[in-house]
């Protein structure tokens, strides 16, 4: 049996790094609480039968080639709006399919800290499911490019974002060709609808790399939304391809200048150049190191921490592994004091993980998260979803859980006794140990345990 120290060491280890304790994990973390974390820094895994960004995109061209041929046929306006319905059908059934499976995959995870590093960064890296194409394809943004560079240098992560064909769509520079580009010159004037945006550039250093206040000025944007052009997704109808698909024709030649840095390169390479270093600048390291940091620990991250991610950080390359290790071994993030609070689905994730409910019926899941604020891919801004206490912990949203742990409550069967030592291990002298036990029935008690404060918090 471990000591009190052991079992708050890995309370906080399974908590605070993880998505809350499964059953039997208490025990594993206290024999090496930190130890137990670094084992969980492995690639994590998703349900491969599920449709890739290429496979989906695929299928909406077909749909949209059943629509046309409708048109020039002259079908009824009935067999249309069936065919419309079956597309519509398709596109949500996707978006929802996807997105609960990375959902699912989390809460029976053995690799929590994982998960958490993936929600994460697919949050860093916010689209939003909005219009047929982005909803169906929006939730394989994290599958494709986030998850598969979750562990190596983040300049790798950021130029697998910046191909993928939801973030090109989402930001509107699958239609970004330069001002001087052989198209320009050989239609002579832009297409409607087509030219130079920005809006990619823009994210990038204001929300990817440097952050907002991270030195760059609005003839930086341009230059790097120039660097980017021709950076596009295949139109599978015209090009007989499908996926990112860089387009020659399209981009602003010429030399570019971002933060002061001459980039000579010529086609593609001249943007990836630029992204490469705009990875590895020092104000990037400090913009991510600090959003890790407020994302893990506290909404106000100490500055110390911080500085010893970003030295990890510099010292490695971005190596976003090494950055977790820093993490979990300073002595910095292992304070008893629980100060941060958890996102609805954060929430979601370790009730369930609590309770050992291993499948989720993904219309419920959506209905909850959407009750809750936080729909999958619904942020609506590039910016993604808030990781603070104040936007989350209001009176409605207090309501809210006590519903939705009530009738959780009366689903499942579990004695809050047995939960309470699985996942958060109090000591007989907490108040929330206190009402627990006394609490006139088993579902009263499951509620009070998954709304005490230790449970919200972490």
């Amino acid at each position: 049996m471990g000591t009190v120290a052991s079992k708050v060491a890995a309370t906080i280890a399974t908590n605070r790094f993880g998505l809350g304790a499964k059953p039997g994990e208490i025990i594993q973390a206290e024999k090496d609480p930190k130890k137990w974390l670094s084992k969980q820094l492995t690639p994590v895994t998703f349900n491969q039968e599920l449709p890739s960004s290429n496979e989906l995109l695929q299928k909406l061209s077909e749909y949209q080639a059943i629509r046309k041929q409708n048109k020039n046929n002259k079908v009824s306006e009935e067999e249309d709006k069936k065919a419309n319905k079956t597309r519509q059908r398709f596109i949500q059934s996707s978006y929802r399919k996807v997105a609960t499976d990375s959902f699912v995959q989390s809460i029976n995870s053995d690799n929590s800290v994982a998960w958490r590093l993936l929600d994460f960064f697919s949050n860093h890296f916010s689209v939003t499911a909005n219009g047929a194409v982005m909803t169906a394809i929006a939730a394989t943004l994290e599958r494709e490019a986030i998850a598969d560079n979750l562990f190596n240098r983040f300049e790798d992560m950021l130029l697998a974002v910046s191909k993928h064909p939801a973030m090109l769509i989402y930001l509107n520079n699958e239609r970004s060709f330069g001002p001087n580009s052989k198209l320009a010159t050989k239609s002579n004037k832009m297409k409607r609808g087509v030219g130079l945006n920005e809006n990619l550039a823009r994210e990038i250093l204001e929300l990817h790399t440097l952050g907002v206040n991270g030195g760059y000025k609005q003839e930086d944007v341009i230059e790097l939304a120039k660097g980017i052009t021709g950076w596009s997704v295949a139109n599978v109808s015209r090009d007989d391809a499908v996926g990112f698909k860089y387009r020659d024709w399209g981009k602003e030649p010429g030399a570019r200048v971002l933060l002061g840095k001459k980039y000579k390169q010529k086609g593609i390479k001249q943007g990836e150049a630029m992204l490469k270093d705009l990875a590895n600048h020092p104000n990037t390291a400090k913009y991510v190191c600090s959003k890790l940091v407020k994302h893990f620990i506290s909404d106000k991250p100490n500055p110390q921490l911080v500085e010893t991610l970003v030295k990890r950080w510099q010292k490695t390359g971005g190596n976003i592994k090494e950055v977790m290790l820093a993490l979990i071994y300073s002595e910095q993030a292992w304070s008893a004091e629980q100060v941060k609070f958890k996102t609805p689905r954060e929430f979601l994730q370790s009730s369930f993980r609590a309770l050992n409910v291993k499948t989720v019926n993904f219309q419920q899941l959506f209905f909850t998260l959407n009750t809750f604020g936080q729909q999958p891919f619904q942020a609506g801004s590039p910016a993604g979803y808030s990781d603070e206490q104040q936007d989350w912990n209001g009176g409605n949203a207090l309501m809210s859980k006590i519903d939705w742990t009530t009738l959780l409550a009366n689903k499942v069967k579990a004695n809050a006794e047995t939960v309470m030592n699985n996942t958060l291990a109090l000591s007989s002298s907490s108040n929330t140990y206190k009402a627990v036990v006394r609490a006139e029935s088993r579902k009263q008690a499951l509620v009070m345990l998954l709304m005490s404060p230790e449970f919200l918090r972490r």
